[in-house]
């Protein structure tokens, strides 16, 4: 597989874990506003290598995890905020246009600070 992204989680707001239960987390760069940093994985600003699609996998610290939907914004959104929504129910549509899903069948990602998040082909 090639890597086409790579960050790492440089900060998390007190809820960003809470919501991974809930089946989803949520990245943001470091211009995250002021009302959303709770809720978010702060992470260090990098750009995509190539198009963001269906097929390619999710990393985290390591462990992939195949990527089922791509909204239609979640490539100019992580390129231009590191914002992007992570969805972890398998869908094959995207629920909002800014989110990818991912399917977690051997357990949910554990995101943490200094977790290293990838995307690879």
């Amino acid at each position: 597989m090639t890597e086409i992204f790579r960050t790492t989680v440089r900060d998390a707001g007190s809820m960003a874990s809470a919501f991974i239960a809930d089946g989803l987390f949520v990245t943001f760069g470091e211009s995250a506003p002021e009302a959303l940093r709770d809720y978010c994985f702060i992470i260090e600003m990098t750009q995509t290598s190539a198009d963001l699609a269906v097929g390619q996998s999710f990393g985290v610290d390591g462990k992939l995890f195949p990527i089922t939907a791509v909204g239609e914004a979640a490539q100019k959104n992580l390129n231009g905020l590191g914002h992007l929504t992570v969805n972890v129910d398998g869908s094959s549509t995207a629920s909002l246009a800014g989110a990818i899903h991912i399917l977690c069948e051997d357990g949910q990602p554990e995101v943490q600070v200094g977790s290293v998040l990838t995307i690879e082909q």
